[in-house]
């Protein structure tokens, strides 16, 4: 290995800053969601620099708009959602129990993504562009998740992956704003009515 004067090798010091970048970015949209969730898309910049620990400064380097952060912030809750799925499937006692906690996974994102959907309905072409993006990298995986469940003989087959999202989609409507509904509630009863009877 060679030294550089401070026992790394060369690259290395590079490597751990572009790390650290993306720490700090993932800090930034994590304090940005939960800003969002408490207080909508129009919540202060201060705040969510606050709850990241960072400076405005930081937030404008990597989000120079409110659009950039927005977008960012809907992609990364797009993708936690999207690479949950396998890791259910793997540490789950039945792929049923994995779908199940993915469903709620999904619900508890599109229960707090409502705000960043309405804040993207004025630009036509970023919103279609993130919905072609939500469509892209969650489809696949419950599709994966039903068809193991499928195979395992735990739900009947009559069923696809887009339409199970799009009616998980219909009964999260409007339930951030409606304290006397319930959607998990309701999701619930569709996934268990899922199950093939024995």
């Amino acid at each position: 290995m060679s030294d550089n004067g401070q026992g790394l090798a060369p690259g290395s010091s590079a490597r751990s800053q572009r790390k650290d970048a993306r720490r700090n970015q993932q800090t930034l949209l994590e304090a940005a969601a939960a800003a969002f969730v408490a207080s909508g898309v129009d919540a202060p910049v201060r705040d969510i620099a606050a709850r990241a620990g960072v400076g405005m400064g930081t937030i404008y380097r990597h989000f120079p708009t409110r659009a950039d952060l927005v977008i960012a912030v809907y992609r990364h809750q797009v993708d936690a959602c999207a690479e949950a799925g396998p890791g259910l499937l793997a540490s789950s006692p039945t792929p049923y129990a994995a779908l199940a906690r993915w469903v709620e996974l999904f619900v508890d994102f599109l229960v707090t993504k409502h705000g960043l959907a309405a804040a993207m309905q004025g630009d036509g072409p970023g919103f279609e562009a993130l919905h072609a993006y939500f469509l892209e990298r969650l489809v696949p995986v419950c599709t994966q998740l039903l068809d193991a469940a499928v195979t395992a003989g735990e739900i009947r087959t009559d069923l696809d992956a887009y339409q199970l999202m799009r009616g998980i989609g219909n009964l999260c409507i409007g339930a951030e704003s409606d304290p006397r509904y319930d959607a998990r509630r309701l999701v619930a009863l569709l996934v268990a009515g899922l199950r093939q009877p024995h």
